[in-house]
């Protein structure tokens, strides 16, 4: 029955041991660190995030996440309390994204800034502030790779098109097109060839009709000093023109004389003939009036002329009775 006992109370004392050795590692290893209450809500996939997992700032251990539930006022929002160090400069820029550990999967919150120096973000357990939270590496390659799986859909579905049996078909006679195109121009050197053998002879010939071009220029060039040298001559102070200008001048004074003879001899007896013979033409016109009013003038002579008033024999008229 000793034997027994001693078992017994050697069986306490080794589970008596035992839970004091927890309790003190509980007490000793129990984390004193003041740490701030935050939230996060968020409609992004979370894979991989557990409770008591780690959260980072800038890539530094500052807490870890309490809890993880639903949000029953939005369905479909997942809410995210953590807890930080006191001294972690969470401010009204911070924000969180979903970050992985190497190749293990774990997932971890980080938290960064994308203004440094901005105003610190209170928070306590009645007024939690709350964190926006970002895409992260990972849900942006998602994302990212559907779009790209999507456009590598859309180009196979084309280079499938391209490939049909009708575009072949077009191919294969562009492509032999482009041969018979390929043969034709090869045919173009040998064509070319009679007139390659004659270059030398039109290069002879452009040769020689240079040559007599640049002659051309020279005669050319020697009339122009000619023509220049005759007008030079011709414009000379006793050259031809010159002397063509004085006889000109000549003639016009001896023309002048002989105007000025005419004016002032000529034209004055002319004038006085023309008035003689304007009065005798007045003359003959008075007598033609006379013998045509009294044609027995040529027998009797001219009748006296009738009395006017004032002269000797005057008779005055008198009026015609009226009827």
């Amino acid at each position: 029955m000793e034997n027994r006992s001693h078992a017994l109370m050697t069986g306490f004392f080794t589970i008596a041991l035992l839970v004091a050795a927890v309790l003190a590692g509980l007490w000793f290893n129990r984390d004193r660190t003041e740490r701030v209450p935050y939230v996060i809500a968020t409609t992004e996939s979370i894979p991989g995030l557990n409770p008591q997992a780690s959260v980072r700032y800038r890539g530094l251990e500052v807490g870890r996440v309490d809890d993880i539930s639903f949000n029953p006022a939005v369905a479909g929002q997942i809410i995210i309390r953590l807890s930080v160090d006191q001294e972690t400069p969470i401010t009204r820029t911070t924000f969180a994204t979903l970050g992985y550990q190497g190749v293990t999967g774990i997932a971890f919150i980080q938290l960064d800034d994308e203004k440094t120096g901005s105003p610190l973000l209170k928070s306590d357990k009645d007024h939690l502030a709350a964190l926006p939270m970002r895409p992260g590496l990972l849900d942006l390659l998602e994302k990212r790779g559907l779009v790209i799986l999507d456009k590598t859909d859309q180009i196979t579905t084309k280079i499938n098109q391209l490939m049909s049996d009708e575009n072949q078909k077009i191919m294969i006679g562009a492509f032999d097109k482009i041969g018979k195109t390929a043969e034709a121009y090869a045919v173009i050197p040998q064509q070319l060839e009679p007139t390659l053998k004659r270059m030398p002879q039109l290069t002879a010939k452009v040769e020689q009709s240079l040559t007599s071009f640049n002659e051309l220029s020279g005669s050319a060039t020697r009339m122009t000093r000619n023509i220049d040298r005759l007008a030079t001559t011709l414009q000379a102070p006793d050259g031809p023109i010159t002397k063509l200008t004085d006889t000109i001048d000549k003639v016009g004074g001896n023309l002048q004389d002989v105007t000025s003879d005419l004016t002032l001899e000529t034209l004055p007896h002319v004038v006085s003939m023309t008035d003689e013979a304007r009065t005798s033409l007045r003359a003959v016109k008075r007598t033609a009036n006379s013998l045509s009013d009294r044609p027995q003038g040529l027998l009797f002579g001219n009748s006296p002329a009738t009395p006017g008033p004032g002269e000797a024999g005057f008779i005055a008229p008198t009026a015609a009775p009226t009827k």
